[in-house]
């Protein structure tokens, strides 16, 4: 993990950036972590072919997988562990990005793409402005158990995937998408960034069982799914327009994170902040 990779002395300017952005243009920076921007088309839902993985690799999922199934009972939320079943994710082996593609596409209408790493923030919104999730086919090396600063397929796939087949919120995620998209001014592209960041990857969700986790940031990470329900950290109920001035730092364990009552107050309360700010398209 970078060492302290924020900036100390951050600029007005600085504040309109991303914390990846900040990060990218830092010196000795992980090229994993430079976004792409695609020049080309990728591979999309049945033309995605199987790699062949070495044996460590399959290794390395199961050791991901067995430490964060050890965990989620009792904290993942519901829609999360149902969409494991639907998707058939097991320890066994990693999974093929073309089998979710199709279960997804038969339970929501939504695909996936197979991309070649971290993405320009635009392209990436594009894929999932049309339904489709960007995922990566590659684990990280053994050496990276513990931590890796780039992208892989534990996060995409077992992070991501089983949510989306959840109706209220891949519509969300298409029609946040598509806002993101339609957003121009860099103040309120950073509002909506802040949006994805204390939702789609660090999201919590209060159920009659108690406060559970829907975050993808959180459910692929040991420590964050400990620690984001603990005392340590100051949950907040969900208010677009509050989650949107937030800060945040991807470096270091959440302090502060944001409830939702459910998926369909998440689309909904969404869908309102976009209009009341001239985003809806």
């Amino acid at each position: 993990m970078p060492e302290d990779p924020h900036m100390t002395n951050t600029s007005p300017e600085d504040y309109l950036k991303s914390s990846y952005d900040r990060y990218a243009e830092m010196d000795d920076v992980d090229p994993r972590c430079i976004p792409i921007k695609l020049d080309g088309a990728v591979p999309e839902h049945d033309a995605i072919e199987y790699p062949e993985y070495p044996d460590h690799d399959h290794e390395t999922w199961k050791t991901l997988y067995k430490r964060q199934e050890r965990e989620l009972p009792g904290r993942a939320c519901e829609e999360y562990l149902e969409g494991m079943r639907i998707l058939g994710l097991t320890p066994d082996r990693l999974p093929s990005l073309r089998d979710i593609s199709l279960k997804l596409d038969d339970m929501v209408g939504w695909r996936v793409a197979r991309i070649p790493g971290l993405l320009d923030t635009n392209d990436f919104f594009s894929f999932m402005a049309r339904a489709h999730f960007p995922s990566t086919d590659y684990i990280r090396q053994p050496e990276e158990i513990e931590y890796t600063p780039a992208p892989d397929c534990f996060h995409d796939i077992f992070g991501h995937m089983p949510t989306l087949t959840d109706p209220f919120f891949s519509n969300f995620f298409q029609y946040f998408a598509q806002t993101f998209l339609h957003a121009s001014d860099p103040k309120e592209i950073r509002q909506l960034e802040r949006f994805y960041w204390f939702t789609v990857e660090f999201g919590l969700i209060n159920t009659p069982e108690g406060r559970r986790i829907y975050g993808a940031g959180i459910l692929s990470s040991p420590k964050e799914v400990v620690h984001s329900l603990s005392d340590a950290v100051e949950v907040i109920d969900f208010e677009p327009e509050r989650i949107g001035a937030q800060e945040y730092d991807v470096w270091h364990l959440q302090p502060i994170l944001f409830a939702i009552d459910s998926f369909e107050q998440l689309d909904s309360e969404f869908r309102a902040w976009a209009k009341f700010k001239g985003w809806d398209n």
